[in-house]
């Protein structure tokens, strides 16, 4: 059992200090004459070395920014195509690729041009003003003007202007009897304010809550505490994963292009050149090859595919609006529909951030009523103390007596002297009279150690404290004389404060394992107040303390598995969040990060996903991608579903483009060198414009939402494309052949042709323009779900759009537009429509046993790699666990390093624990 020795020593260690290192050429500058500060040579001089006290504004450049939207795989070929279309004059081809980069970049500077103010909203959050002593006056200076060495003045309601060290003494010199009460929860995450004496250091933009001290300049600017989060958000500019994933596409697809297109070039010239007859020149024979394989690259190319994600992404925005979720960045809509561990901010997030009246420890004959009401007649009225206030609050709730008071005056009793709390007795006192008696006794109430020992002792209020203190809770004496004397104590219980959950924070976090989603708490509090806190939650109590991320002792992989396996962190800074993110990420892991404080906003810029919440700070909310406007994380879960119905629909487009490109340039290069059969550019354009106009709408679409974090599977994407691409050509090939020997219509080489000769035979090119523009077109339908298409039929705009377009194409080709599109009639025109739904319908099949067939061990066995083995290692010992097969355990076991197996078993045993 504790001695109160060590009750004494829990309490002081709840304000635990955050150690500042100071150099020591640093520290001989600080020991300036507090009554005279200054010269104005020394000011000057230091000004001049260490610069304004000021976060340096680190902004990009507008119109760099702004081309930065013209990069990528796709967005360079494009280009090069756009360049190309005005060498051989083709300008109709011109403006609509150019129309198409001004969109896509149009779209995604508009939605992030405001994405770089976190610099200027933690530039925001220092003070203006400044107190100070300079030359032997007390003057006012601004804030950005300080420097180390700086005597300054701080007091009630003052926003410290730089971290400082305080000296113990007021303006006037004498020495201060009253500790500082800092509100640094912005900065540390610490849910209560900390008492600050002589010699502990505040620091810049924590908010006096109590007291007055004079305080000597430590760190100005980007060295204070709030600085090294300023420059963490600085220094984090990675590329994001949706461009990683739209670029790994655009690689792929860039690659098959320019490898076809080139072949195709060269042998249109090499050709050409071999036939005499045709009599063109070099020059001219260069630029019709260049103008059929830039028309064939625009067609081939998604050109249409930024817009379309981005669109998607937009309407998506809007629909997470209407729930109270607000988007600043486009693509972490994606990224939010791949988060599978969310670290979120304790403090003001998961609690009310507000201390709270929680289950007393009571003597016998008392009851909760009793304690409260004691408590108000020793509580100092109008005192904004949060711990004054919490019992304020509770007794005013539950005691009748104390409802509906207009002042602190409680009917039939009468203060007749009052002592405020003092650091020296760590209690208040009151003496009471009973006006209905007229006797009068005395209540105190203060800390447990020094209220046990007002009554004399007490072994069962001590265990009964070392119970709430091992739970994190701040305990709180009262006591009471015993009626026939106001000199002999007797105890009545001991209150007990906590900052609560808040009441849907546990709801949320077993919401988010439903979907997946882990939930990890992180807080600035102690471990014994996180674990009270996890408990609470329902979460696991395997909270970790921060410090151990540091520990140059252990490998990036130990460090990277205690985040895995932990369910939260406490006693964390801001460098903590950030390593807890970056060590998450480093295993490949998708992180997203809640918070509303300064202290949050390195991680929020860090994480996959910064999500700040409900009054949150101007930091927080600059840093972060998406807002929450509701109090708590509740409204999280909605962001979550509709980002995964978004996912849905983005994938859905993919697999549709890329499989419609993969058919496209499968096609027209074996053709081209099998056949030398064209078409003409007009119908090439006609199907890319119209056909990606279409599938705009399906930001629109119904979607199957995942019951699981959500991932692209590249590889997976790609050979589904490539299988149902493959397919495809087939059936144009079919249309083709069966078009020609059955039904007699001519094939005409368009490469043969003279340059002279215009007119000719075009029904096949009408006939095929259809098959391509309508076949790949209805797959859409299938690739919106992994299932059946009918599992989950498309809403009714959706599939209004698709048909329309390829209606309208059925209409052209049926009869005719000019010299542009031959008519081939009614018949050609509806059979290939047909033949296209019903074809459809067979990819379906294709698809859902692909999908079947396909799984995470099939990945591992075709593309090898040491994370994929490791990974599935682990899912198969999780499997195992679960299933509670010690040979099954042992056999996966072996697959995986010994030391990692430990602790994947440590963790894994409460998963088996919670399912017994």
């Amino acid at each position: 059992m504790m001695d109160e020795k060590k009750m004494v020593e829990f309490e002081d260690q709840e304000h635990h200090e955050h150690n500042e290192d100071i150099p020591p050429e640093l520290e001989a500058l600080l020991h300036t004459d507090p009554m005279h500060g200054l010269t104005e040579e020394e000011h000057a001089e230091r000004l001049a070395k260490f610069g304004f006290n000021e976060i340096e504004e680190k902004k990009r450049n507008p119109f760099l920014h702004f081309l930065s939207f013209f990069t990528g795989s796709i967005a360079y070929l494009i280009e090069i195509s756009f360049v190309l279309t005005a060498i051989v004059g083709d300008w109709i081809n011109f403006g609509i690729i150019g129309g198409l980069l001004i969109i896509n970049a149009l779209i995604g500077w508009f939605e992030e041009n405001k994405a770089g103010a976190a610099l200027d909203a933690l530039k925001n959050t220092l003070a203006l003003k400044s107190k100070v002593w300079r030359a032997g006056k007390l003057i006012e200076v601004d804030s950005k003007t300080l420097v180390p060495g700086d005597v300054i003045v701080i007091r009630l309601g003052d926003i410290v202007p730089a971290d400082a060290r305080l000296l113990g003494i007021g303006v006037d010199g004498a020495a201060t009897e009253v500790d500082l009460l800092i509100d640094q929860a912005a900065l540390t995450g610490e849910s209560l304010p900390v008492n600050k004496n002589k010699g502990d250091t505040v620091y810049s933009s924590s908010i006096v809550k109590q007291g007055q001290m004079m305080a000597v300049v430590t760190k100005t600017g980007e060295n204070t505490f709030i600085g090294r989060a300023a420059n963490l958000i600085a220094i984090t500019n990675e590329q994001g994963h949706f461009q990683k994933i739209v670029n790994s596409i655009g690689n792929f697809l860039v690659i098959v292009t320019v490898a076809m297109v080139i072949v195709i070039f060269i042998y249109i010239i090499v050709y050409k050149k071999s036939q005499p007859d045709l009599n063109v020149s070099t020059t001219k024979l260069v630029l019709d090859a260049l103008r059929d394989v830039v028309v064939l690259t625009v067609a081939a190319i998604p050109v249409g595919l930024p817009t379309v994600l981005s669109v998607t992404m937009a309407v998506g925005a809007k629909q997470l609006a209407k729930k109270q979720v607000i988007v600043k960045r486009l693509t972490a809509i994606e990224e939010m529909a791949s988060v599978s561990i969310l670290c979120s901010d304790k403090t003001g997030t998961l609690t009310l951030n507000k201390l709270t009246f929680d289950e007393p420890y009571l003597k016998p004959g008392y009851t909760k009523e009793n304690l409260l009401f004691y408590s108000y007649l020793s509580a100092e009225p109008g005192a904004n103390d949060p711990i004054e206030l919490a019992v304020r609050t509770a007794a005013t709730a539950n005691v009748p007596i104390l409802q509906n008071l207009t002042d602190h005056t409680v009917p039939g009793y009468k203060v007749t002297s009052f002592l405020p709390f003092n650091p020296s007795t760590k209690m208040t006192q009151a003496t009471i009279l009973n006006l209905e008696t007229n006797q009068s006794f005395r209540v105190s109430k203060g800390a447990p150690q020094v209220i046990v020992k007002l009554v004399g002792g007490d072994n069962e209020a001590t265990q009964a404290v070392n119970d709430l203190a091992r739970r994190g809770l701040r305990a709180l004496g009262v006591a009471i004389t015993k009626p026939d004397s106001l000199e002999e104590w007797m105890l009545v219980g001991m209150i007990s404060l906590l900052d609560p959950p808040r009441p849907d924070s546990a709801a949320t976090i077993a919401k988010c394992h439903d979907m997946g989603v882990t939930v990890k708490m992180v807080t600035g509090d102690q471990l014994i107040i996180g674990k009270e806190v996890a408990h609470r939650l329902g979460m696991q109590r395997a909270i970790l303390d921060a410090t151990k991320l540091v520990d140059p002792n252990v490998t990036e992989e130990q460090l990277t598995d205690r985040c895995i396996h932990a369910d939260g962190f406490a006693q964390v800074i801001p460098e903590h969040k950030y390593r807890v993110v970056e060590l998450l990420q480093n295993r490949g892991i998708l992180v997203g990060m809640t918070g509303d404080g300064v202290n949050d906003a390195p991680a929020l810029k860090k994480a996959n996903v910064g999500i700040a919440v409900h009054d949150c700070t101007d930091a927080a909310r600059a840093a972060a991608d998406i807002v929450l406007l509701a109090p708590g994380l509740s409204t999280i879960v909605d962001g979550i579903l509709t980002s995964r119905a978004i996912f849905q629909r983005m994938r859905s487009y993919a697999l549709y483009r890329i499989t419609s490109t993969v058919h496209f340039l499968l096609f027209f290069f074996t053709i081209t060198l099998a056949l030398r059969w064209q078409m003409d550019p007009i119908l090439l354009i006609l199907i890319a414009v119209l056909n990606d106009a279409a599938t705009i709408v399906i930001a629109f679409d119904n979607a199957q939402i995942s019951q699981k974090p959500d991932k692209w599977r590249i590889g997976q994407l790609i050979t589904l494309s490539i299988i149902l691409g493959s397919l495809l050509c087939a059936l144009t090939y079919a249309v083709f052949f069966v078009a020609h020997d059955v039904f007699g219509v001519p094939i005409i080489s368009t490469i043969d042709l003279p340059s002279n000769k215009v007119p000719y035979d075009k029904q096949m090119q009408s006939i095929i323009y259809l098959n391509i523009s309508s076949a790949p077109h209805f797959t859409i339908f299938s690739t919106r779900l992994s299932g059946f298409f009918w599992e989950n039929l498309p809403s009714p705009m959706f599939f209004t759009a698709i048909m329309a377009t390829q209606i309208f194409a059925t209409i052209i080709v049926s009869v005719g537009l000019g010299n542009l599109v031959q008519a081939i009639g009614w018949a050609w025109g509806f059979s290939i429509l047909g033949i296209s739904l019903l074809y459809f319908v067979f990819l379906d099949f294709v698809k859902v046993y692909v999908m079947r067939f396909w799984s995470f061990e099939l990945t591992v066995k075709l593309w090898p790699s040491k994370s994929r083995k490791f990974k599935l290692a682990h899912k198969k010992l999780r499997a195992a666990i679960v299933a509670r097969t010690s040979s099954n355990v042992q056999k996966v076991r072996e697959c995986i390093p010994h030391a990692y197996a430990a602790s994947v078993l440590l963790n894994l045993t409460k998963l088996k624990n919670k399912t017994e």
